[in-house]
């Protein structure tokens, strides 16, 4: 970051290109999600057992996130603050996608799980306080929703890869010897050379800007080591923003439901359009290709909703564009399993795009504005705690009440992402969003809605 408040206006173009990179981790995270349970199921899963099959995702995240960030903000290197994360993360999340269609047992691809996301929650975090470090304020809400437009776009093309390799000839129904199909083997060995070279052509790009004699004196004078990090992660949170206290409400409800989905909706699919909850059976391979259909549109949607929503979020606020956004998702859901013509998925599926747009979004235009400058890698790695723990929370209780309360039926689990998401709608409007000054060393925050 340079000294003062100012740094040098970007052309779209450069910002483009400093974004380059999330392609790659999305593509990576859209693999898992529309690939995960299936794979589990092929392996022998129960489908009540699938939410604790997911925890490694929450769990690194947990561990990973706040810890890289805070020392992130204290890294000097010749790349940089944040480069040194990206490039690790992204090793360690292609030789996880190499190798886990290749998982012979269940807990192999479970530990391959914890594996590939430990390598993206290592590159996400510096990853996002590098954009809020290499950008003007002014320019953070389209330097975000590019962020959400590449996250779009890369699980559009993840969600979409089976089928594409479907129709260059591949046979849908061919499967390893573990029951997974060539398909779904060959779309993580595409993600596995995307999540490195987009990475690579980030770092080539966008260089990090120079850190200032006085900035440079200053970290170098901080502790080092896992101890130190521990220590400004604890601190951080003693002196957290309220807006980042009330984000964390409403993301209590958005992450739960957002789980929900991504784990039971291709059973959903296999009762609603097909019959069966046979995972041997043509009808469940089958569902697990319309998720992948529908979920590459709704991707498609956040992609080109992600540029079409900054002057609006400019004109309405980040808050009130979330809240609308979040609301039509929730309304789609709910008529989800109701919908036995897979022609008519696509329709709900553009308010699940829109959300998918503004999560990805929206969340860190009202956070950037409520952070100390020299906490960035901290504050957003705290914040990605609360997306990691709705799921923890959603993995443990889930299996409690989905034959007591939910009959057993993945249809009614998406009705409960639904349902979730209308309140994470209503919560949203109650942030105090604001500025974060400095004030002789403290961060204080200022209403501006």
């Amino acid at each position: 970051m340079m000294s003062g408040p100012a740094r040098p206006h970007l052309t779209f173009g450069q910002i483009v290109n400093m974004n380059v990179g999330f392609f790659g981790i999305q593509y990576s995270f859209g693999l898992q999600q529309s690939n995960m349970s299936p794979i589990y199921r092929y392996l022998g899963a129960d489908e009540a057992s699938l939410p604790l099959l997911w925890l490694a995702g929450p769990m690194t995240g947990l561990l990973v996130q706040p810890i890289i960030g805070a020392m992130s903000d204290r890294t000097l290197s010749p790349r940089g603050r944040r480069t040194p994360y990206f490039l690790v993360g992204a090793v360690l999340c292609s030789i996880a996608l190499l190798f886990m269609p290749f998982s012979p047992t269940l807990w192999m691809a479970a530990s391959l799980l914890w594996i590939l996301d430990a390598g993206n929650n290592v590159t996400m975090e510096p990853y996002r306080a590098f954009v809020s470090d290499r950008l003007d304020p002014s320019q953070h809400s389209i330097g975000f929703l590019t962020q959400s437009a590449f996250t779009g776009l890369g699980q559009t093309l993840s969600y979409l890869t089976p089928s594409l390799l479907v129709l260059l000839g591949m046979n849908r129904d061919l499967v390893n010897g573990r029951g997974i199909p060539y398909i779904t083997v060959g779309a993580f060995l595409i993600g596995a050379l995307f999540s490195i070279t987009s990475i690579w052509w980030t770092v080539r790009t966008t260089p990090e800007l120079p850190l200032a004699p006085e900035e440079r004196a200053r970290i170098a004078a901080l502790p080092r080591g896992l101890g130190a990090a521990l220590r400004e992660v604890a601190e951080a949170m003693r002196e957290m923003p309220a807006t980042m206290k009330q984000l964390a409400v409403m993301k209590l409800f958005q992450w739960y439901a957002m789980f929900c989905y991504w784990q039971y909706i291709v059973l959903s699919l296999s009762v609603t359009l097909f019959g069966t909850s046979d995972a041997s059976s043509h009808g469940f391979r089958e569902a697990g290709l319309v998720n992948g259909q529908i979920g590459g549109f709704y991707n498609l949607v956040a992609f080109l909703a992600a540029f079409a929503m900054v002057p609006f979020t400019r004109r309405l606020g980040p808050k009130v564009m979330h809240a609308v956004c979040l609301s039509l998702a929730g309304l789609a859901m709910l008529a989800i399993p109701s919908i036995t013509d897979r022609a008519l998925l696509f329709v709900p599926m553009i308010g699940v795009g829109l959300a998918w747009a503004s999560i990805m979004g929206n969340p860190y235009v009202m956070l950037a504005g409520c952070i100390p400058p020299d906490r960035v890698g901290v504050y957003m790695g705290i914040f990605n705690m609360f997306i990691v723990i709705p799921m923890m929370i959603q993995i443990f209780t889930l299996p409690l009440y989905y034959r007591a309360w939910l009959g057993g039926n993945p249809e009614n689990v998406v009705r409960l992402a639904g349902a979730l998401l209308l309140c994470a709608a209503v919560t949203v409007l109650f942030v105090r969003t604001g500025v974060a000054r400095r004030a002789h060393g403290v961060p204080e925050e200022v209403s501006v809605a």
